[in-house]
Formats: structure tokens, sequence, C-alpha cells
């Protein structure tokens, strides 16, 4: 699946708003950035095209809900940088990713359950 970021700004309106207009989806990204309410409708055409979106035709305004779940694409995205810039090694994207942000002890608390239960798995293999 190759989702642009353009596009991936407007799934991220529609995950977090559900379905939405054209309109709504246009004003919440220009919050961000300037953008013409026409190329938000044509992206919003072209994503109904390549099956990312759906579109509601009920009623004057079109309402559009993202088809594509949320970690669908995250994973896409993670497994293209994986490959492209971390030359496929899981570790290094981690390292970089944890040595360059600050993480919460909830957060460190999670990626340590999430270790335990790989180490798990692999047991069981």
């Amino acid at each position: 699946m190759k989702v642009t970021d353009s596009e991936l700004s407007i799934l991220q309106v529609l995950w977090s708003n559900g379905p939405s207009t054209v309109r709504e989806v246009h004003d919440i990204i220009g919050l961000e950035r300037e953008v013409g309410y026409t190329t938000t409708l044509k992206l919003m055409q072209i994503m109904l095209e390549k099956d990312l979106v759906t579109r509601d035709e009920e009623g004057k305004s079109h309402r559009y809900t993202a088809k594509v779940k949320e970690a669908t694409v995250q994973q896409s995205f993670i497994g293209k940088m994986l490959d492209t810039v971390f030359h496929g090694s899981p570790s290094a994207m981690v390292l970089q990713a944890l040595g360059s942000h600050e993480t919460s002890p909830e957060e460190l608390e999670k990626i340590k359950a999430l270790i335990e239960q790989l180490e798990a798995q692999q047991r069981d293999q």
C-alpha cells in the first residue's frame, strides 16, 4: 500500500474525527498548513479511487470514512522505513527511536512488556 504524506494527513483526520466532509477535513488540515480546498477535494477523490476511503453519497454533502486501518498504514510505513533507512535491522530502528526522544516510564513499561511477550513467543517455537 502506497500512501503519500498528504493522504496520510487526511487519513489522520478521518481516524481522529470519524466520517467527515471535504470541508471538515480541509478546515482541520488548514490549521497546520495552507492548502487549497480543491486540492483537498482532489486528494480525497484519488484516495477513493485507491480504495483508501469510502464515501457516503446520501444527502447533499458527501461524508468520507477511512477504509484502511491506522495500524495497517503504520505497519506499511514502518516496514518501508525499516528496509530503506535501517537496512532491515529492527534493533537499530528501536535504538535510534529510544535514543532520540524522551521516553515516559509508562512507555518503557509497554516496551518491556512487548519484549517479554516476544521472548516468550520465541521460547514456545
